[in-house]
């Protein structure tokens, strides 16, 4: 039990299988978002991943078309499986950090793409 608990502090929870062989995704990122820094892709996946309880070397494992429910529903593939409120974390870390409401973007096939579009729109107007 206390090995378990030590691993999963320095390693974070395993990815679920559709993600874990992926490479680097960087590239599609910056396709996608040309005009945006990799420091702020990489931060935007941090706050993403550690919703979640990955490790951070993975946050680009995701690419902008991944739907958050698809990863949710790849850690929870069985409706009656209790979790660990990675949803309602993701939703409080973005309105805590970038100031969006979340209820107000989520949608069922909210894409990562989506959301960090609404937090880069959200950052230029502050700007």
């Amino acid at each position: 039990m206390v090995a378990s608990a030590f691993w999963f502090a320095r390693n974070g929870a395993p990815l679920p299988g559709p993600f874990k062989a992926r490479s680097c995704q960087g590239a599609g990122w910056r396709r996608a978002f040309p005009k945006a820094t990799k420091q702020d892709i990489r931060a935007f996946l941090s706050v993403f991943v550690e919703a979640f309880a990955f490790h951070d070397q993975h946050r680009l494992k995701f690419n902008p078309s991944d739907r958050i429910l698809d990863v949710y529903r790849a850690l929870y593939p069985h409706k009656w499986l209790a979790d660990a409120l990675e949803l309602e974390t993701l939703a409080a870390s973005v309105e805590k950090t970038y100031g969006i409401r979340f209820a107000q973007v989520w949608h069922e096939s909210l894409t990562l793409g989506e959301l960090f579009s609404r937090v880069q729109s959200t950052r230029r107007i502050h700007e």
